[in-house]
């Protein structure tokens, strides 16, 4: 039976490093395993409101249903301000709101933070995890994944990695998750 993992991405840059990781993540899944990026820049931002008192946003119904249906989560990010950006901050808002109706719920996730700096995005993936032990979503814990100084192995022309040690480690990144996948 197909698994399918949805990718969300922290960047919504048009060259962004965080695309092109994923890109290459999701080439390396197993032929039983289906990834699909799912748009997050489109979402307003949460308001309970929309929720309490109406209307949704025709955004909010088709994320959260794309969320529902999707067997695990793979968040590729920077890092912002030593935290998580906002608009993937507002994706797991919106998800697992109204109350009660989290649709995040039991999903296995992994996290790939990076950076062109020397931290590898680590604020960005400690804050995420944070807010996925609240979701209740059980979150691969090795290996852990902070890419520092991405901009050194990537082809931001050909929009693809470049270094076949960092393939190595994307796929043992991949190989663990699909283990954390298969375990719910």
């Amino acid at each position: 039976m197909t698994k399918t993992v949805g990718i969300f991405l922290g960047s919504l840059r048009k060259g962004s490093y965080s695309k092109i990781i994923a890109q290459e993540l999701a080439k390396l899944f197993p032929d039983d395993y289906t990834t699909q990026f799912l748009e997050i820049g489109n979402l307003p931002l949460y308001n309970q409101d929309f929720d309490d008192l109406g209307p949704v946003p025709a955004e909010y119904v088709q994320f959260r249903a794309a969320v529902q249906k999707l067997d695990a989560a793979l968040f590729v990010t920077p890092e912002y301000n030593r935290s998580v950006p906002a608009v993937l901050k507002n994706a797991l808002d919106v998800a697992s709101r109204p109350y009660g109706a989290n649709v995040w719920d039991g999903k296995p996730a992994a996290i790939v933070s990076l950076s062109p700096g020397t931290m590898g995005g680590f604020g960005a993936n400690h804050h995420l995890r944070q807010a996925l032990v609240f979701l209740n979503m059980p979150t691969l814990q090795q290996p852990e994944a902070y890419l520092s100084h991405v901009d050194q192995f990537i082809d931001t022309a050909k929009g693809e990695v470049n270094n076949q040690g960092t393939k190595d480690f994307l796929q043992s990144i991949v190989n663990a998750f699909v283990q954390l996948i298969e375990r719910y």
